[in-house]
């Protein structure tokens, strides 16, 4: 595993896309933009000028399971998304479960006394950051579970 990585946080949604970045060395996810959703060249279009950009490694999407565990028609429309979208970037494409990062999102903004209802697109994100923090930081634990110590 490369010590340094660009990886791509997407929250996607119907009418917008959550984008977010890491900083180099994979520990800090933060929102860059929100993308309004026109049609799929234009949004690949926006999606790609960030790509080349950052020069992003992976795409990390978040995918909204059911609350059962299951993947409904949402989640399967997010992977219809994320498989023309990868293949139009020429890029890897990993899913992480997304399930409460909006109302995560959604809350943090109240914290910051920042109307959640007028901010739809901070909140996306706010929603890709977190997908993309829970990626790093499994990503990291599963790098230091597989180093081995040696006693002599």
């Amino acid at each position: 595993m490369s010590k340094y990585i660009s990886a791509l946080g997407l929250d996607v949604g119907r009418k917008r896309v959550g984008v977010a970045g890491c900083d180099r060395t994979g520990l800090i996810a933060t929102g860059i933009t929100t993308v309004e959703r026109t049609s799929f060249e234009r949004d690949v279009q926006q999606i790609q000028n960030i790509v080349h950009e950052r020069q992003v490694q992976v795409l990390v999407v978040g995918l909204p399971y059911s609350m059962d565990g299951s993947v409904g028609f949402q989640a399967r429309q997010v992977q219809k998304f994320s498989t023309r979208l990868a293949k139009a970037l020429q890029l890897p494409v990993e899913y992480v479960d997304e399930r409460l990062t909006s109302f995560q999102a959604e809350q943090m903004l109240i914290a910051e006394n920042v109307s959640p209802s007028r901010n739809k697109g901070l909140i996306d994100r706010k929603a890709a950051a977190l997908i993309l923090q829970q990626w790093l930081d499994i990503r990291r634990t599963n790098a230091q579970s597989s180093v081995v110590a040696v006693e002599y």
